[in-house]
């Protein structure tokens, strides 16, 4: 679940819960960009944007932009390394929501869903011939009608739109099938690298709980059962631990906030200000707080080694509301705190590449124009 934007300009933004084969944004003809004194992007019209580096980001040695306009989040590596599915949406080219595309080191970026109602959270299955994502294209052809800015007067939310469901998408034919079909939110699906389960959000026990399931939907576990939303997992790399968010109350107002958040999901919303990072086995066992770090704390992923998580976070942010949002990266032990980004506004979604060389995250930096949300790649240092 992605970002909006125009919550960003209205209130703290954290998550929110892509035209066909258009060309990548900057291409110009060459396939890939090479700094005077680095490497070569590993992907087709990347811009060079060390410009963009800015004190105290020493992880980066280099930095490309990859897309250059609309809202562009949620990019996840293939096995081999050598692609990314991401989230698009754009206004002035007629994606008016959020569709899946597909980057690549010699071609521009293509687009996968249908462009049928909205999806979100894409990732690559196992062997690279397939992803999956969800999407409300099973009982919506249309787009969700845009949310009202007048409905942010008690306080920010995104939408768990009750239509998603997971899908798996084949590569080579284009054919989608539907891994879920419970009305109810299913979505933000991630893969094991094991290569023998996945796990998503569901509402389907009556809360926003994690759930697992073998590859083709079955099997299905439920992992958490706490009050309040829980998502946005990631499998560690040994396949031994999953790390993700999850909605945290103020000690002494639990009765109070937990009854706001089950009247807002009975409007399939949900307030993610106050947000956690956790650790647990796949089954939910020995679950524990990486943290607490107070604020919103999200899209963690796990360093190569699985020693450490890289997140997403507003906490060191003493403004109110709290919008500047940055990396951060701690042990598992919940040790080390290490802040990766300075740059003002909007930094978040980080993915390391399997062999630890590059990052992937998206980024308000160098935007064009107001709202953009761009993909950049770094070299890590």
């Amino acid at each position: 679940m992605k970002l909006s934007s125009t919550g960003l300009l209205l209130l703290p933004v954290l998550l929110s819960a892509c035209a066909s084969d258009t060309r990548a944004p900057g291409a110009s003809g060459a396939s890939t960009s090479k700094t005077s004194a680095g490497p070569t992007c590993p992907f087709f019209g990347a811009e060079n944007a060390d410009a963009l580096i800015t004190p105290g980001e020493e992880h980066f040695a280099h930095l490309w932009m990859l897309t250059t306009d609309g809202e562009n989040a949620e990019a996840y590596w293939n096995a081999a390394g050598d692609r990314l599915v991401f989230q698009r949406r754009s206004a002035a080219l007629g994606i008016e929501c959020d569709r899946i595309f597909l980057m690549r080191p010699d071609g521009p970026i293509q687009q996968l869903s249908s462009g049928r109602g909205a999806t979100t959270c894409a990732y690559f299955l196992p062997g690279d011939r397939a992803v999956l994502y969800a999407s409300t294209q099973g009982a919506l052809d249309a787009c969700p009608p845009p949310i009202d800015p007048s409905e942010f007067k008690n306080g920010y939310f995104w939408r768990v739109f009750p239509e998603f469901d997971v899908w798996v998408q084949d590569l080579a034919s284009g054919l989608a099938r539907r891994l879920t079909q419970t009305f109810g939110y299913d979505a933000e699906a991630t893969v094991s690298p094991r290569g023998d389960r996945i796990v998503f959000t569901s509402a389907r026990s009556g809360d926003l709980e994690l759930w697992t399931s073998d590859l083709e939907g079955g099997d299905l576990r439920q992992v958490t059962d706490t009050p309040g939303y829980d998502g946005g997992a990631f499998f560690s790399h040994d396949g031994k631990q999953l790390v993700f968010r999850s909605q945290v109350f103020t000690p002494g107002k639990e009765q109070e906030e937990i009854a706001e958040a089950h009247a807002l999901l009975a409007q399939w919303r949900v307030r993610p200000t106050n947000m956690e990072l956790q650790l647990s086995d796949p089954d939910g066992s020995h679950r524990r707080t990486l943290g607490p770090l107070g604020g919103a704390s999200f899209a963690p992923f796990f360093f190569p080694d699985d020693r450490r998580v890289i997140f997403a976070s507003n906490h060191h942010d003493t403004g109110t509301p709290r919008r500047e949002f940055d990396l951060f990266a701690i042990g598992v032990d919940g040790k080390g705190l290490e802040r990766i980004t300075t740059s003002p506004g909007f930094d978040s979604f980080p993915m390391f590449s399997p062999d630890g060389r590059w990052l992937v995250f998206a980024s308000n930096r160098g935007q064009r124009a107001p709202g953009e949300t761009n993909l950049f790649l770094a070299q890590w240092r």
